[in-house]
């Protein structure tokens, strides 16, 4: 099995975990010409040169150049409906193409304009509710991921932990969060955010499958 990044057009990390998942990656997709650059500025403090190439651009080509599209045109993927965002058209392209891969990183989905940041933070919830590749999303402040049922979560007493859910009959009990979630309703993003872990392993017990997104430092 391998792992594959995808690499988005918001802030690309400086922190030393999310490039070593770019770095350790077998399988590296960038979301159109803004990640292309973004991944060609970085990869050499990353790999310590430049002979690392992504392995597919996928996109509509709004962002690309035409230098860099004749450079890099055997490895271009355009797909120019409009239905779906450059990250959902290289998600799908990782799942068609590298039925291997058992686990995909995004990174550089977020930063730099807060709708993309919202509406990839909303893919990622879709994206679960096929069985697939475990999926993750890392910037430097954070992991988000997603959980469809209940479960303990591995993280560590202190860590900063927030809770979302498009799911307004969702219940949740927790055990080991500094504010207990047993009467939060979901019906807005803010109502279980900013919370802290006071256990090494957070249970959460869901009422009913449901979709939630949990964000962790």
């Amino acid at each position: 099995m391998s792992t594959a990044v995808i690499i988005g057009g918001g802030d690309f990390p400086r922190k030393a975990y999310p490039r070593d998942l770019i770095r350790r990656a077998d399988v590296i997709v960038c979301c159109d010409g803004h990640a292309l650059n973004a991944f060609l500025r970085n990869r050499e403090s990353i790999f310590g040169d430049n002979s690392r190439e992504p392995d597919a651009v996928v996109g509509d080509m709004d962002s690309m150049s035409p230098a860099l599209a004749k450079k890099y045109s055997k490895i271009l993927v355009k797909v120019e409906e409009q239905d779906d965002n450059d990250q959902t058209k290289a998600y799908h392209f990782i799942l068609n193409n590298f039925p291997d891969v058992d686990t995909i990183h995004f990174i550089a989905a977020t930063g730099k304009r807060e709708d993309h940041t919202i509406g990839n933070l909303g893919l990622l919830m879709e994206y679960a509710k096929s069985e697939g590749p475990a999926l993750d999303m890392v910037s430097d402040y954070s992991t988000a991921f997603v959980m469809t049922d209940s479960g303990e979560l591995f993280l560590g007493k202190g860590r900063r932990i927030s809770i979302f859910s498009p799911d307004n009959s969702l219940k949740i009990t927790s055990k080991g969060l500094q504010w207990q979630t047993s009467g939060v309703v979901f019906d807005n993003w803010w109502p279980a955010t900013l919370n802290k872990t006071t256990e090494d392993v957070v249970e959460l017990e869901f009422s009913h499958k449901s979709l939630v997104l949990i964000i962790t430092d």
